[in-house]
């Protein structure tokens, strides 16, 4: 732990510039951003950040009052700082992540550590190494036990800034259902100390507490292909616990409880709505019902004891008052004016209402956090996430909507070069986005899609089924149709870009990572015609491979999703996996392979690369020993990010000579 360097202080208070500049350099868009994440202290004193010192996020505690502050770095070298809350006034709980390259899917290691605001007590209070290592001087903390299980925060205890409740989730377990079964305890954040409170018969379930700190829900699922299994409610911390969803009840998944702790906030209709369930009716009430079947996301009150808005996302975010008249939507509004043409998120605020923690981004913009003081109305900048990136000169990000061949509808986004007045005939990307399952577009910065789009392509993607952010039945409408259905919706995208006169035919690459790897090879395979080039990278190309040979084995868990969502049929999977058709692909390819990948190994770009090499149509190969599933190395980043340029320029670019003649 060290003290703060003038340098980044002086990062701390910044102002938007406005500066043009004729084209943003390619080692500006490779660059880590400077912060991540942003919260106030409850009670207003500290903000905590996440930001990144040289190749490492570490966790920075500052003071208000004179903007002094620590950083709070990981233990060990190849760890970053990940998740954090103020679960105190005085003091944050934080996790860690493994810090190997793995830039799209950092894994985290199952531990909580806890710190005070003034960066001392330091402490290992949950997981693995908990039992091996010692706490750093100056605190009264003992050993811990060591405990093979994943810890999450549940919730802070308002009234006991010394105590909060985590579920435990045991790794793979000896045999016994209470072995592998999650459990909420109440831990002592000084030293680890954990009193058991409840647990629950499904594996993987989640917890809930009301406002008093009391658990008085968990819910959950032994299905990973329905929206939400069962829920079991309880009036008190020694009441029977009850079913009362799934089964002949209407299903619901629970968010929060509301100020009066009697009705819960929860996604309803297959999380197609979000709904109040009152405790002693048992009944749902409809609050809110998507127009487009794109989820809702709770926006709570200042104090966190109620909610009074829901943010929506599908085409450009936006918000959905419950409360015309909670002080936190005259709060919003009085922002908003002062920011417009941005998104406005509220990320946090102190207790008292008195403080806030905002973030102003856009499809063009990193963002900024403010801090907002609701008394005086007073907007103040904080800290600028990428602040040699300006939003004037970067491409303007749209929504765009359209059907499926089977009706679906889809909704995604369309990027035009900023000096493109017109969408005409331009040479285009397909971005497909990895996951798949989970994961989704949005209207938010992006470094990958400003690349494209400055130097003069447009950049397609679409939230294709299967796709995170909607409803069950979306979600669900995805599940086994990796390479069919899935890769219809990216087909029907670029088609409908095609047939509106935005993309030129003859100049359409397909590029994606992990599973938009898989994507863009199975992209050229079945629509040969379609798409003049492909880039996978971190990509999946041989699905029988994988479902052998992936970090995800070894996982019941993981295993049984894996079944659900993508199959185990191997005939079935051969049918599904580029590698077998590489005599069909008569597109350019590049293949981009991380040798630390422990996601997808690199097994799954060296099959794609032989059977092109054998069909006729050697790819371009871009192979870094130290780099996981994801390049994380600015040097690394930048030099790909050249290589994409110059791969798409010889194929759909000016330095096509066949497109030149037209």
């Amino acid at each position: 732990m060290k003290v703060m360097n003038r340098g980044w202080l002086a990062m701390f208070l910044v102002a938007v510039s406005g500066v043009v500049v004729a084209e943003v350099p390619v080692m500006d868009l490779a660059r880590h951003p400077t912060y991540k994440d942003a919260k106030i202290s409850p009670d207003g004193d500290y903000v905590a950040v996440t930001g990144i010192v040289g190749e490492k996020t570490v966790l920075s505690l500052i003071r208000l009052a004179d903007k002094s502050g620590v950083n709070v770095n990981p233990r060990n070298t190849n760890e970053d700082v990940g998740s954090f809350e103020w679960v105190a006034p005085d003091r944050v709980m934080y996790s860690v992540t493994v810090h190997s390259g793995t830039a799209l899917n950092p894994a985290g290691t199952g531990e909580l550590y806890t710190v005070k605001a003034d960066g001392t007590g330091s402490a290992l209070i949950f997981g693995v190494r908990a039992g091996n290592e010692r706490q750093s001087t100056g605190t009264n903390i003992q050993v811990v036990t060591s405990e093979r299980a994943t810890g999450e925060l549940i919730s802070p205890l308002r009234d006991d800034p010394t105590h909060a409740l985590i579920a435990s989730y045991p790794w793979l377990g000896t045999g016994n259902s209470s072995d592998v079964n999650p459990t909420a305890y109440k831990i002592d954040l000084r030293d680890g100390k954990k009193v058991r409170m409840s647990s629950s018969p499904l594996r993987g379930a989640k917890f809930l507490a009301d406002n008093k700190g009391v658990i008085r829900m968990y819910y959950g699922s032994t299905d990973d292909t329905i929206f939400i299994g069962k829920v079991f409610y309880r009036d008190s911390a020694d009441g029977e616990w009850t079913q009362v969803a799934g089964g002949n009840a209407e299903a619901f998944a629970p968010i929060q409880f509301d100020r009066g702790n009697e009705s819960v906030y929860a996604y309803c209709k297959n999380g197609n709505s979000i709904c109040k369930w009152n405790s002693k009716t048992r009944k749902l009430d409809t609050l809110w019902t998507s127009a487009d079947g794109a989820k809702g996301y709770l926006v709570p009150t200042f104090d966190g004891l109620d909610a009074f808005a829901i943010r929506t996302h599908a085409g450009r975010p936006a918000t959905a008052l419950l409360d015309k008249n909670a002080p936190e939507a005259a709060a919003l509004i009085s922002v908003m004016k002062q920011l417009p043409g941005v998104d406005v998120e509220i990320i946090n605020a102190t207790r008292d209402g008195k403080k806030a923690i905002l973030l102003a981004s856009g499809g063009d913009d990193p963002g900024v956090f403010y801090l907002y003081e609701t008394e005086t109305k007073k907007l103040t900048a904080l800290l600028e996430r990428r602040s040699w990136i300006k939003p004037g000169r970067m491409a303007q990000m749209e929504p765009i909507a359209l059907k499926a061949r089977d009706g679906l509808d889809l909704h995604g986004y369309l990027t035009l070069p900023p000096s493109k007045e017109q969408a005409k005939n331009l040479p285009t990307v397909v971005m497909v986005h990895g996951g798949p399952y989970g994961v989704f577009d949005v209207w938010g910065y992006d470094s990958d899609v400003q690349l494209f789009a400055t130097r003069g392509y447009a950049v397609l993607q679409v939230n294709f089924r299967g796709s995170g952010g909607y409803d069950g039945e979306f979600i669900k409408a995805g599940y086994r149709e990796w390479g069919n259905k899935m890769q219809d919706d990216v087909t029907d995208a670029t088609r409908w870009a095609i047939d509106r006169g935005i993309a030129d035919a003859g100049r359409i690459c397909i590029y994606g990572s992990s599973y938009g790897g898989y994507a863009a090879l199975r992209g050229v395979s079945k629509e040969p015609d379609l798409y003049r080039c492909a880039i996978g990278y971190v990509g999946i190309y041989d699905l029988n491979l994988w479902s052998r040979r992936s970090d995800l084995i070894g996982s019941a868990s993981s295993e049984g999703y894996l079944d659900n969502v993508l199959g185990k049929d191997a005939t079935d999977l051969a049918a599904r996996s580029p590698v077998g058709y590489a005599d069909r692909i008569k597109a350019k390819v590049m293949l981009v392979v991380g040798g630390a990948d422990e996601r997808v190994p690199k097994a799954q770009g060296e099959s794609m690369r032989l059977a092109l090499e054998k069909a006729g149509n050697p790819p371009e190969w871009i192979y870094e020993r130290t780099e996981g599933h994801g390049f994380y190395d600015e040097k690394h980043v930048a030099d790909l990010y050249e290589k994409m340029l110059a791969f798409l320029d010889k194929n759909i670019g000016s330095g096509n000579k066949a497109v030149e003649k037209k």
